[in-house]
């Protein structure tokens, strides 16, 4: 078999390694081994530090709301309190930055929580031990009760009357006929129809009025 050789392969990862390792001191960016330790000890680094930071920023702001709310004669725990009784929903970093930049509106803050303290009044809670007496039920047998059946009596059927249907009342109910809005040809058979003289010579207006006469 022919010999294949990985120089650019292997050329391009060790390039792609040596890059990450840029900057780092003495033989950690040279060399590929403790290059590729330390870029894979600085990714995992990296990963976890990223979560840290978090939590190092809220303890920062912590701190620095802690610090002003004693100048103000508070302590953090009362202040953040005080401030979800008032409903005042303003997260640690903003409140951290007013302590650090406007001292008066986080004084207004303090005043706030404090009055919301001094009208607070904590639940009574009583540890005392309820005890519940469940009262035991007495179940009796049943007895069942034999009862006679009495004799059932023949009844006459009644004979039925004969409803007669009433005779409902028919309307004929005339409809009025528009004859202005009719032909002049349509006017003159109608007139033909009813027997109407003269209605050949007639005017519209005539024959309407001639078709009126006739419908009462």
């Amino acid at each position: 078999m022919p010999r294949v050789k990985g120089g650019t392969v292997t050329r391009r990862r060790r390039k792609k390694i040596l890059k990450l390792a840029k900057g780092y001191f003495g033989s950690k960016r040279a060399l590929y081994r403790t290059a590729h330790e330390q870029v894979m000890h600085s990714l995992s680094y990296a990963y976890r530090d990223r979560k840290q930071r978090k939590r190092e920023f809220r303890k920062l702001w912590i701190t620095r709301i802690n610090a002003a709310a004693k100048l103000n004669g508070m302590k953090y725990s009362l202040l953040i309190h005080g401030l979800i009784l008032a409903n005042v929903e303003v997260n640690r970093k903003m409140l951290a930055d007013i302590a650090v930049n406007q001292p008066e509106d986080f004084k207004a803050y303090c005043a706030l929580a404090q009055a919301a303290l001094d009208g607070y009044t904590p639940p009574k809670t009583e540890n005392k031990k309820v005890e519940v007496k469940v009262a035991k039920k007495v179940v009796k047998p049943e007895v069942k009760k034999v009862v006679k059946a009495e004799p059932k009596k023949e009844v006459k059927a009644e004979p039925k009357k004969e409803v007669k249907p009433e005779a409902k009342k028919v309307e004929k109910k005339v409809e009025k006929v528009d004859y202005s809005s009719l032909l002049v040809a349509d006017l003159k058979k109608l007139c033909s129809e009813r027997d109407i003289t003269g209605y050949s010579s007639m005017k519209k207006a005539e024959l309407v009025e001639a078709l009126q006469k006739s419908d009462k």
